[in-house]
């Protein structure tokens, strides 16, 4: 008979290795030709600043960690920040510092964003082997491995696995922090309750949804200390739980001071003179109630580093309100289905199939289970999911109750709960389950061709619900679909398709158009950065817009069109003509009788034009769409005049053309 090859355990933990590896090649080989997205480059200055003049004002609101690590290349090559003597260096406005730092030095730009993206990726492929273990544990080697499949080839974390952000660093700590806790309170010792407290301490400067898990941590306890307490009694566990309680809290303590150079304030001496927060503790404080009280508190005692509680309090502050798309619905408070929506849309089919039908196949099993050996039996087998299952449902019912809802990234720590628990359907490759297996098989083929069909714009997946990436922008935009990531994509497609044409841009993103070589006029962008735009009439020729520009997310004029923004218009653009000969003439302070000082009538009068182009070209079909994120319109001079500067019942008369294609 011949003998059946049964792979060696070392054989196969090094397959994991290597398709963790892979994941984190093929995240950041598809970034090579991807702009600067919007936050990179504030997690990259900020992280310098942190890591060679030890000054944290700038960004702190988005972790220490992280930023140090993704700046760390740049640290070791000693890269020179801009000068401290600039404006924007005292004030800590870390947009237009970090534009100087990367586009008006002679940075190499694009080399030190690769590297600090190789960084993020191999934290990626760390929380792809964290999966994979976790599986195992649970299911055996098949399971181990499908859920690492399912990770190496998910869109998501080959689109987040290589950005210089905090999101998959948090997501790693999230995963790590359950798990390492659980592994303490089973195996008492000294190794395990230190890899729990440093794994929890570094959650905390990793990213301020750190705050979740402390309630995380004690939801996991309470069942390790009921089952304890029938054991031993209260007295003893609960005397444990106590004294590791203690050595968490000051092991925590002890790493936030340690990533702020164990000073209290955020401002390193030697670059202080003039310099404060880009907003003051007023201002972050104001309105987020008794939180404020204790971050105060904690400031005036010292009890913690000034640019963590400042971070702290920034975050309580910035999630309070802010504008939100979804589906053609706007709101600066959100939506409690905004999450379940964009985990719908955005997740591949054959990971849902495979979640729902194991989710399915499971309750099935344990209802068969538990009639056939009782209750008992059942509560064995799901205590070791615990954990998973505690930061799941929590981060779960936190995101819900959001008024944040700006991306898909915020419910990144919840998908490797999923792939971990998919590794269950691996039971079905035993040889007895050939059908399933074949199924199952075909699911995974189909994730990873899913994953290698959006290659390299992964950011903009969108599963065939909603009609895959082209129809993205419809529903989604900011960082679920577009982050400034294709402004390199829209010079090769101009250098291709319009070199010689006039081109307008609205572009959402930190890039840099003249940087990458684009010869084109500034229409309203974000963030404002860098010099003042010219003011400028709209003449015939492309428009190339972001998404998150063209549904008018974060505009003043965002949603309908009202007749009172008609009016509006209507009355500034019968001052264009004075207020362009103002600009051009160096006067863009003086007064426009009856409006104000012309740059803030012109500041309007931009805003408006732009958002009543926007309410037309999204019922036109787009020449181009460089990345699924930037859309072309190529618009000659009746259109332009229609959409922009003719009457309302001219206007409403194109957009009822351009609908019914008459």
């Amino acid at each position: 008979m011949r003998a059946v090859y049964k792979p060696s355990r070392g054989f196969l933990l090094a397959l994991a290795l290597l398709l963790a590896l892979l994941h984190a090649v093929l995240a950041v080989t598809a970034t090579v030709d991807k702009s600067m997205t919007a936050d990179e480059i504030a997690h990259l200055t900020a992280g310098q600043a942190y890591n060679v003049r030890n000054d944290y004002r700038l960004h702190p609101e988005n972790g220490n960690l992280p930023q140090r690590l993704a700046a760390l290349p740049m640290t070791v090559a000693r890269v020179p920040l801009p000068p401290s003597d600039s404006e924007s260096w005292r004030t800590a406005d870390i947009w237009n510092y970090g534009h100087r730092f990367f586009y008006r030095q002679g940075v190499s730009t694009g080399e030190w964003l690769f590297l600090g993206r190789s960084m993020i990726a191999m934290v990626s492929a760390a929380t792809g082997l964290l999966v994979f273990f976790w599986s195992r544990a649970l299911f055996g080697w098949r399971g181990g491995f499908l859920s690492l499949v399912l990770f190496t080839f998910s869109p998501t974390f080959l689109a987040h696995g290589a950005l210089t952000t905090s999101d998959v660093v948090m997501t790693f700590f999230f995963l790590a922090s359950v798990g390492a806790w659980w592994r303490h309170l089973q195996n008492p010792g000294a190794v395990w309750t230190g890899i729990s407290a440093a794994t929890l301490g570094l959650a905390f400067v990793a990213k301020f949804s750190a705050v979740l898990l402390p309630p995380m941590l004690t939801l996991i306890a309470i069942p390790w200390l009921v089952a304890e307490q029938r054991r031993t009694g209260w007295r003893t566990p609960l005397s444990r739980l106590a004294r590791t309680i203690a050595v968490h809290a000051i092991a925590t303590w002890a790493i936030i001071w340690l990533f702020y150079g164990f000073r209290f304030s955020a401002f390193a001496p030697e670059f202080s003179d003039g310099a404060t927060f880009n907003h003051g503790w007023g201002w972050t404080l104001t309105g987020i109630g008794f939180p404020a009280k204790v971050i105060w508190w904690i400031k005036e005692a010292r009890l913690l580093p000034e640019a963590w509680l400042y971070g702290l309090a920034f975050v309580l502050q910035f999630s309070r309100a802010r504008g939100a798309f979804m589906s053609g619905e706007y709101s600066i408070y959100g939506w409690v289905w905004f999450f379940p929506w964009t985990f719908l849309i955005k997740t591949t089919l054959p990971f849902l199939l495979i979640s729902v039908g194991g989710a399915v196949a499971a309750l099935v099993a344990a209802a068969r289970s538990r009639l056939a050996q009782g209750a008992s039996p059942l509560l064995q087998r799901l205590w070791p999911l615990t954990p998973l299952a505690v930061l799941f449902a929590g981060y779960w019912i936190t995101s819900l109750a959001s008024h944040l809802n700006i991306g898909h990234r915020h419910i990144l720590p919840t998908y490797p709960v999923l792939f971990i628990a998919a590794g269950w359907s691996g039971r079905y490759f035993a040889r007895r389950k050939c059908a399933m297996a074949t199924v199952i098989a075909g699911l995974l083929a189909w994730q990873v061709a899913a994953s290698q069909g959006i290659r390299p714009h992964c950011l903009a997946y969108f599963n065939p619900l909603v009609g895959g990436p082209a129809n993205g922008w419809r529903h989604l935009v900011d960082s679920s679909l577009d982050w400034g990531q294709d402004l390199s994509g829209l010079k090769d497609w101009i250098d291709r398709h319009a070199r010689r044409d006039r081109v307008y841009l609205s572009y959402f993103g930190t890039g840099d158009p003249e940087y990458e070589g684009l010869q084109a006029a500034a229409l309203p962008c974000l963030p404002v950065v860098g010099e003042p735009r010219p003011w400028v009439p709209l003449q015939p020729g492309l428009y190339a817009i972001s998404a998150t520009m063209l549904q008018q997310v974060y505009s003043p004029y965002r949603g309908d069109w009202t007749l009172n923004r008609e009016q509006e218009f209507q009355r500034l653009r019968a001052l264009e003509p004075m207020l362009l000969a103002l600009g051009a003439s160096g006067k863009p302070h003086e007064r426009v009788p009856g409006e104000g000082p012309a740059d803030e009538v012109w500041k309007r009068y931009d805003q408006l034009r732009f958002a009543r182009l926007c309410h037309y070209l999204r019922v036109r079909p787009c020449d181009a769409m460089i990345g699924y994120s930037i859309l072309v319109y190529r618009l000659d001079s009746e259109e332009l005049a229609a959409a922009t500067g003719e009457s309302l019942k001219a206007w409403s008369a194109l957009i009822e053309r351009t609908v019914t294609g008459g």
